[in-house]
C-alpha cells in the first residue's frame, strides 16, 4: 500500500472491443440467469443492504440470530453483532446428514501420493485435532500459526482452530525462517503446526528446520505439532515438539463447536511483506463466512456434486476463501494439490481435470501465461469436458492470456470469471457472473452484490468514462477486514485516510461506457513519460499480445528528458530467441497497439521474472536493475530466487 497519493491523471491505452456472451444452455441452469436478475439483486444490495445481507446470512446455520445486521462507525464495521456461529460447524457438521460419504477434499501430492477424504472423515479429523489443541491449553482467542505445505492437514488445522475459537494464522510454506519469525512474534502464537518437510520440483524441502530457527529465543510458543510428510530427519525438542500422528491416535473424535460471536476474530493473515513490516489483516466469523459462501456459490455457479479446483496456496487469502472455506461452506468437493502444476509434466492439470471430472478451475494469470509459454499441445490432449466455469485471480489479466484461456482450456464453451479482490476484502468484489454477464477480455466487469465501488480522482470526484483514477469502495461489506492486528491506527491510515470517507484499494482503474471496470495495476506502478501517466499493465498487455512473448513486466527509470523512461523485461515463448530484429519488432508492436508514447526505451529479454510465491511479479526488483541500483529490501518472498543472480548480471 502506498503512503503518498499519485495524481490519477494517467492514460488508459488498452483497446479491447470484443464481447463474449454466456451460452443460453449455461444461463438456463445458472443461479443468476441474466443481467436483469443481476441488476435487480445488485440494486437491492446497495439500496437495502441490511435486508439483502440478512437474507444471505440465513443460508448459514447460526446458534443465535444477530441483533443488528450492520453497525458502522467509519472506518470500523460490525456485521451481525449479537449473532453466534461456528465456522467448522457450517463447513462440516451441517452437511453430514446428506453429504457425509461425499468427498470433501481430493488431494494430489507432488510425489504421486493421493487421498480422498469424505465429509465424515474430515469432520472426525478436525474434531481430533481440535481436542489435541485443547490438550495443549489452547483457548478461544489464542493464536495458532500454521506453517504447512499444501497437504490435507493444512485445511484440517484451519478448521480445528475454528472449532474451538482459536485464531489461526497461516504462513505460506515457502517463507524463510526470518519471515516466519516476524509473523509468529507479531501474533504471539501459543502453538505452531508444521511438517518435517515437503516437495518442490521433485526435491525434498525442509520446513521443521525453519520453525526451529524462527523459535530461537522465543518463549511464548509452548508447543510445536509436527506432521510427517517426506520422512526427513528433524530435531524434536523435548516437552515442546510432538508428532501429529501420535497425538491424533490418542485424541477423541468428539468435540462440540464453540459458539463464536459474529465479530470474534476468525483468522489473521499477514500480507506478503515484499516491502516493509507485514500487516496482520483481521477477518471475523459472521461477515466473512456469509460473503465467502455467497460469492463462491454465485460467481462460480456452484451446484451439488461440483468439484472445485482453486490452484492457490492456502498461505494466501485466495486459498483461505476459495480452497477451504468457500467450497466447504457450499458442500462441494475441493481439490487440493501439492507442488507446481507443471511437475512432473505440464500435463498434470489437464489429467487431473479429466480424471476427477473437475467442474470449476480457478487460477492466476501468471499460471495461464506459463501454460501459454509451454504450448497448447498439452491441454489439447485432454477433453476437459467436465469444466463449466474457469476463473482468474491475483492480478489483471491481459486480453491475450484471457482469450488463450477461453479457447484452449474453456474450449470456447466455459465462461471466464475475471475476479478482482484483495487480502483485505476477504472475498471477490468485482467480477462477472458466468450465466449473466457479457464479458470483455481483460475487464473484471462489474461490482458484485453489496459492493459500492467507484473510480475517483485524488479529491474523491468520479472520473470520466475511460479516464484513469483510483478504485475505491464507498460502503462497508461483510467480508471486509476489521483492522490491522493490534494496530487500529495503521488500519485507519492505510485504508481510510488516503481519500477521505472511502476505502482506498491502492489500485488504478477506469470505467468504460458500459460501466465495466478495467484494473490498470497498482497506482504506485504508474510511469510518467513526458508528462503522460501510463499504466504498466496495459503496456505489458501489448507486449504479451505479440506471439513471441510469454510474460512481460514494465517499470520506469529516471530519464533527464522524459522524466521517466519505459523499461520492459520479457520472457519469450519456447520457439523464439532473442535478436535485434525481434527487439525492434516488439517495440513497433507496442507502438501499433498503444502509440509512440508507450514505446519502451529498452527491452530486456530474461529467462524468467522475479515473482512472489503467490505468482505476483516483484517490480521493485526490476526497477532497481533497470536503474543500475543494488537490490534492497526483503527478498524472502521470491519463489524463483535463482533468477536474482541472473538478473544482477544484467
Amino acid at each position: 500500500m502506498i503512503n503518498k497519493i499519485i495524481k490519477p491523471d494517467f492514460k488508459s491505452t488498452l483497446k479491447e472491443d470484443r464481447v463474449f456472451h454466456p451460452s443460453k444452455k449455461f444461463s438456463a441452469n445458472a443461479h443468476i440467469k441474466n443481467m436483469a436478475e443481476y441488476t435487480k439483486l445488485y440494486n437491492e444490495s446497495i439500496k437495502k443492504p441490511e435486508v439483502f445481507w440478512a437474507r444471505e446470512a440465513e443460508n448459514l446455520e447460526w446458534f443465535k440470530k444477530w441483533d443488528n445486521v450492520l453497525e458502522w462507525k467509519q472506518p470500523f464495521a460490525k456485521w451481525f453483532s449479537g449473532g453466534k456461529i461456528n465456522c467448522s460447524y457450517n463447513c462440516l457438521d451441517r452437511h453430514l446428514s446428506d453429504k457425509g460419504t461425499q468427498s470433501a477434499i481430493i488431494w494430489d501430492g507432488e510425489n504421486g501420493d493421493k487421498r480422498n477424504i469424505t465429509y465424515n472423515e474430515l469432520h472426525e479429523e478436525v474434531c481430533k485435532l481440535a481436542n489435541v489443541l485443547k490438550g495443549f491449553k489452547v483457548k478461544k482467542g489464542d493464536r495458532v500459526v500454521i506453517y504447512l505445505p499444501m497437504i490435507p492437514e493444512v485445511a484440517i488445522a484451519m478448521l480445528a482452530c475454528t472449532r474451538i475459537g482459536a485464531i489461526h494464522s497461516v504462513v505460506f510454506g515457502g517463507y524463510s525462517s526470518e519471515a516466519l519469525k516476524v509473523r509468529i512474534n507479531d501474533a504471539r502464537a501459543k502453538v505452531v503446526i508444521t511438517v518435517d518437510g515437503g516437495y518442490r520440483k521433485g526435491n525434498k524441502t525442509r520446513m521443521k528446520d525453519a520453525v526451529d530457527e524462527a523459535l530461537s529465543g522465543v518463549k511464548f510458543v509452548k508447543n510445536v505439532i509436527v506432521v510427517k510428510r517426506n520422512g526427513i530427519k528433524v530435531q524434536m525438542k523435548k516437552d515442546r515438539d510432538f508428532l501429529y500422528g501420535d497425538l491424533m491416535k490418542k485424541a477423541s473424535s468428539v468435540c462440540q463447536p464453540a459458539k463464536m460471536n459474529a465479530e470474534d476474530p476468525l483468522f489473521v493473515l499477514y500480507t506478503s511483506g515484499t516491502t516493509g513490516i507485514p500487516k496482520g489483516v483481521v477477518h471475523t466469523h459472521g461477515g466473512y463466512l456469509t460473503q465467502v459462501a455467497m460469492s463462491a456459490k454465485y460467481i462460480f455457479d456452484l451446484h451439488p456434486n461440483d468439484k472445485f479446483w482453486c490452484t492457490a496456496d492456502v498461505g494466501w487469502i485466495t486459498g483461505h476463501s476459495y480452497v477451504v472455506y468457500g467450497p466447504l461452506l457450499n458442500g462441494v468437493t475441493t481439490i487440493v494439490t501439492e507442488g507446481l502444476p507443471t511437475h512432473p509434466t505440464p500435463e498434470r492439470p489437464w489429467k487431473l481435470i479429466d480424471k476427477h471430472k473437475i467442474t470449476q478451475f480457478y487460477t492466476a494469470p501468471t499460471a495461464i501465461r506459463m501454460f501459454m509459454k509451454i504450448g497448447r499441445a498439452w491441454p489439447a490432449r485432454h477433453k476437459l469436458k467436465s469444466l463449466k466455469v474457469i476463473g482468474t485471480v491475483g492480478e489483471p489479466i491481459n486480453p491475450e492470456a484471457w482469450t488463450w484461456y477461453y479457447n484452449n482450456i474453456g474450449k470456447r464453451r466455459c465462461p471466464v470469471v475475471d475476479t478482482w479482490w484483495q487480502t483485505e476484502t476477504g472475498s471477490i468484489l468485482v467480477t462477472s457472473l458466468p450465466g449473466a454477464t457479457p464479458t470483455k477480455p481483460g475487464s473484471a466487469t462489474l461490482p458484485f452484490f453489496g459492493v459500492d465501488v467507484a473510480v475517483v480522482d485524488m479529491k474523491g470526484k468520479k472520473t470520466k468514462v475511460n479516464e484513469g483514477g483510483y478504485l475505491v469502495i464507498n460502503k462497508p461489506w461483510p467480508s471486509m477486514l476489521r483492522t490491522v492486528y493490534k494496530n487500529d491506527e495503521r488500519y485507519k491510515k492505510t485504508y481510510w485516510n488516503e481519500i477521505k470517507g472511502v476505502y482506498f484499494s491502492g489500485d488504478g482503474a477506469r470505467r468504460d461506457k458500459d460501466g465495466y471496470i478495467w484494473i490498470m495495476g497498482r497506482t504506485d506502478d504508474i510511469i510518467k513519460v513526458a508528462g503522460h501517466r501510463l499504466g504498466t499493465m496495459e503496456i505489458e498487455s501489448a507486449l504479451v499480445s505479440h506471439k513471441a512473448v510469454a510474460e512481460a513486466a514494465v517499470v520506469g527509470k529516471q530519464d533527464e528528458i522524459k522524466g521517466e523512461a519505459i523499461v520492459a523485461f520479457v520472457s519469450l515463448n519456447l520457439k523464439f530467441t532473442e535478436s535485434e530484429k525481434l527487439i525492434n519488432e516488439l517495440g513497433a508492436h507496442v507502438v501499433k497497439c498503444i502509440g509512440p508514447i508507450a514505446r519502451p526505451s529498452q527491452i530486456i529479454v530474461v529467462d524468467d521474472l522475479p515473482k512472489t510465491r503467490s505468482g505476483k511479479i516483484i517490480r521493485r526488483i526490476l526497477k532497481s536493475i533497470a536503474e543500475g541500483n543494488e537490490i534492497k529490501g526483503d527478498t524472502s518472498t521470491i519463489a524463483n530466487a535463482d533468477i536474482l543472480e541472473k538478473l544482477k548480471k544484467l
